[in-house]
């Protein structure tokens, strides 16, 4: 009776990657990668709103898609709306210091802004 990680069933069989997967795999590894070069910035604006506060992240050098992936999980853990315009993250209300340690956790690099 042999088990399911037993070695010598696994001689003399090959096992292939496709290109698919290793572009993949190198885009991944270079998104990791820009998220510590990434230094986003965190303030917060009222000019131009009818007074409302909004917190805005600045600074992001991804695409569109990628803004809109980091404005989602953050909208989700914080329970507010916002939304991304050229590559900037704009949420509702004051929300500096909640913020900050969504991003660091994420592995970016960033900085309140007053």
């Amino acid at each position: 009776m042999s088990t399911p990680n037993d070695w010598k069933e696994l001689l003399g069989k090959a096992y292939s990657i496709s290109t698919e997967d290793i572009e993949r795999e190198v885009k991944q590894e270079k998104e990791v990668a820009n998220k510590a070069k990434m230094k986003l910035r965190v303030a917060i604006d009222k000019k131009n709103r009818s007074g409302k506060t909004v917190t805005i992240v600045t600074g992001f050098d991804g695409d569109e898609q990628c803004a809109n992936s980091l404005a989602k999980i953050i909208k989700t853990k914080l329970g507010t709306g916002g939304s991304v315009k050229d590559c900037e993250i704009v949420l509702q209300g004051d929300l500096r210091d909640k913020v900050l340690p969504i991003l660091v956790n994420d592995g970016y690099s960033s900085s309140k802004k007053i």
